[in-house]
């Protein structure tokens, strides 16, 4: 079952939280369009830095094996290898460019799609939101212990009470 992380835009100028509408519902795993058609998919989740660096990764890798005259099929692999890595860290991608951007992972939610993940975390979050707060726990009270003396050569620390025994 697809694993969610839940985002919170940062919230408007002179409010104090974030439009539950605006939240965004981010799913952890392979992203096969982003395997498939790389640069488009950063393009349309405007990834722009890591659209850049994928340019630049990509690009110079690509480069560099034609510059050392390497086999088109090294360099075939080199770019699968690239799209795989893409498709496998597009969400670890996704949630980097949003926390920078200023936004909090509110926490995750597990559903078959989207929806259904959307339907059990706000459901956890309004029953949440009902539940009076906690009161505070108690705070311990220890007793100090009581030394009588330096200790004694016949006190046991260990568990052998004379060297050699």
């Amino acid at each position: 079952m697809p694993t969610y992380t839940v985002h919170a835009p940062p919230p408007p100028a002179g409010a104090t939280t974030s439009d539950p509408h605006r939240f965004l519902f981010v799913r952890d795993g392979f992203h096969f369009w982003a395997f498939l058609l790389g640069p488009l998919w950063l393009i349309y989740r405007r990834l722009w830095l890591v659209l850049l660096l994928y340019l630049v990764v990509a690009g110079g890798g690509g480069a560099v094996l034609a510059a050392l005259r390497m086999p088109t099929a090294l360099q075939i692999t080199f770019d699968l290898l690239i799209a795989l890595l893409l498709g496998f860290e597009a969400a670890t991608l996704r949630r980097w460019t949003l926390q920078r951007r200023g936004w909090r992972m509110l926490g995750f939610a597990v559903g078959e799609d989207a929806e259904s993940a959307e339907r059990r975390f706000f459901g956890a979050w309004s029953a949440r939101a009902q539940a009076p707060a906690p009161a505070a726990p108690p705070t311990p009270q220890y007793a100090t212990p009581v030394r009588r003396g330096p200790p004694s050569g016949s006190d046991v620390i260990g568990l052998f009470p004379e060297p050699g025994q």
